[in-house]
């Protein structure tokens, strides 16, 4: 069979290569005669599957998104046409889960904060949201959980969104509609920006379009401005660049982009397809993933924030996505956006690094053996 696959789109020929025929195409530039004679077409949150793109999908049985997110992909149609359809719902969380901690550790450093004194509100309380709920009372903070659907719906333990934006931190976790009562574009508004206290902090990893990011820029170029940390941008791959020298932390869309969490992305829609199409699977993630450069450290005390600062660098440096980000943007090209994203340096998880020591509390994410872990259920 034919696949086309986003050429960012690591393991395919790995997990595909030797039974399907394995053609890729910069994602974000996807045409309709590429999809022709296609059987099964691989994305990630770039590429628009709609009606243009499939034009000339002639062949086509399956669709599959290396993404929690759908937005991108007219299911409906893909449903009508007896397409397959496959995404990877939380395959990126515990990357996003890493991002958001890194961020706070910076935060805190910068503000002079003991994180543990905080309080952060999480907006969007799934798979993501969940998971950077862990890592913060893995650092001690006060944790306040926002999601309108899942509490209409009955959940209990959830806060409103007024409530929500009175916390120190607020991070926001959700995908990306415009319409119904619960839609998320500009769910950060002007009204809503201008009313903030100016020692709060905003992060945004999850959609561009879910800030308001003119309003924002209006907010920071006046006397109270806020601290931000920005992984995504509205109307991506545009970046409002009078508005990143007042960002704290500035990315180009990669907070999900450790190898660990593109190889579960993958691995998922060869999991699918195999399914699909009745072939039993060959391939694993552990089969896929080198040995990390630094795979242990040992402590003789549980680390204070400081300390825990420097373990998390061991395995990802913020700062340096940050500091790349800003040198694109200067450069003036009209792609360093998606140049970032596509020469992304290998980055891994941080439970690919064993804390060996005591009173370690597994929630942060580290890989932390048994006899050593803090366990919180």
């Amino acid at each position: 069979m034919k696949v086309l696959a986003d050429e960012n789109m690591p393991f395919v020929r790995e997990l595909f290569g030797d039974w399907a025929e394995v053609i890729t195409r910069p994602g974000r530039t996807m045409v309709p005669a590429d999809l022709h004679d296609t059987d099964a077409l691989l994305v990630r949150s770039v590429t628009q599957v709609n009606a243009h793109l499939l034009e000339q999908a002639n062949k086509l049985t399956f669709v599959g998104t290396a993404t929690i997110g759908c937005d991108h992909i007219d299911t409906q149609l893909l449903a009508q046409r007896g397409i397959a359809f496959a995404s990877a719902p939380g395959c990126n969380k515990v990357a996003v889960g890493d991002y958001v901690m890194a961020a706070l550790l910076r935060v805190a450093a910068h503000k002079n904060w003991q994180l543990a004194d905080k309080t952060l509100a999480v907006i969007g309380a799934g798979n993501t949201g969940s998971e950077v709920a862990r890592r913060a009372e893995g650092l001690g903070m006060k944790v306040l959980r926002c999601d309108p659907p899942k509490a209409a719906a009955g959940a209990a333990g959830l806060v409103n969104y007024d409530q929500a934006l009175s916390a120190d931190i607020i991070s926001y976790h959700v995908p990306i509609t415009h319409q119904g009562p619960y839609a998320t574009h500009h769910l950060l508004n002007a009204a809503h920006i201008a009313a903030l206290d100016e020692n709060q902090v905003l992060i945004n990893a999850c959609r561009g379009d879910v800030w308001n990011n003119q309003a924002l820029l209006t907010r920071q170029q006046g006397a109270r401005p806020l601290t931000l940390v920005m992984d995504v941008w509205e109307h991506e791959p545009a970046v409002l660049a009078a508005l990143v020298p007042y960002v704290l932390i500035a990315t180009p869309h990669i907070a999900g982009y450790s190898l660990e969490g593109k190889a579960r992305g993958t691995f998922a829609l060869y999991r699918a397809l195999c399914q699909h199409i009745g072939r039993a699977e060959q391939h694993s993630i552990a089969s896929l993933l080198p040995a990390p450069d630094i795979s242990a450290v040992s402590l003789t005390r549980a680390p204070s924030q400081h300390q825990l600062a420097q373990l998390v660098r061991l395995v990802y440096d913020i700062a340096h996505d940050d500091s790349g980000f800003r040198r694109g943007l200067a450069t003036g090209a009209p792609d360093f956006f998606d140049a970032l994203r596509k020469h992304y340096a290998e980055r891994r998880e941080l439970g690919s690094l064993i804390l060996q020591g005591v009173g370690l509390d597994e929630r942060l994410g580290f890989k932390v053996p048994a006899q050593a872990a803090d366990k919180h259920n």
